[in-house]
């Protein structure tokens, strides 16, 4: 496959996985707006970089007089798009490792819907039931400790007062 049908292969899945006209420009703006990407996936603003610099240059082959798909990039290009639409497809995309690490569900589709072009994965929507289960746990382990520091004081009190 040449650039631009790369371009346009991957602008449709990313169309319809997001369900946004906008298609690789939504996929970008929501790396953009997922600020902690950066930190919990490697290769996060590598691939940010290309996604912008591969719209702009297909933004410049289909708009600007003279651009053309042999002058303004190689094979290795449209290789670099295909595979990036591959990790989409096998969820190994920067957006997929992020919900995965972060614990979070994509948002935006239908369950059905998004289940057509991945299978088991469920829609984006953050997980809060785990959130819950976290914090009960988080109180339960502040109390114990509230509780073996008063219990340790009071040792010590009724040793300090019974030797004095």
């Amino acid at each position: 496959m040449g650039f631009i049908d790369s371009y346009k292969h991957l602008e449709k899945l990313c169309g319809e996985i997001l369900n946004d006209e906008r298609k690789v420009s939504a996929y970008i703006d929501e790396m953009i707006n997922t600020p902690r990407g950066v930190c919990l996936v490697r290769g996060w603003n590598e691939d940010l970089k290309k996604l912008k610099h591969y719209r702009w240059v297909r933004n410049q082959i289909v708009h600007e007089p003279g651009c053309a798909e042999e002058n303004m990039c190689s094979p290795e290009d449209a290789l670099w798009l295909d595979d990036f639409y591959s990790r989409i497809m096998n969820q190994s995309d920067p957006l997929a490792l992020y919900y995965k690490a972060a614990n979070v569900r994509p948002k935006q589709r239908p369950e059905e819907d998004y289940a057509e072009v991945f299978g088991d994965h469920v829609p984006y929507q953050e997980d809060t039931s785990q959130r819950g289960k976290d914090s009960l746990r988080g109180l339960a382990c502040a109390l114990a400790g509230v509780f073996i520091i008063i219990v340790l004081l009071f040792i010590i009190s009724q040793v300090y007062f019974s030797a004095g």
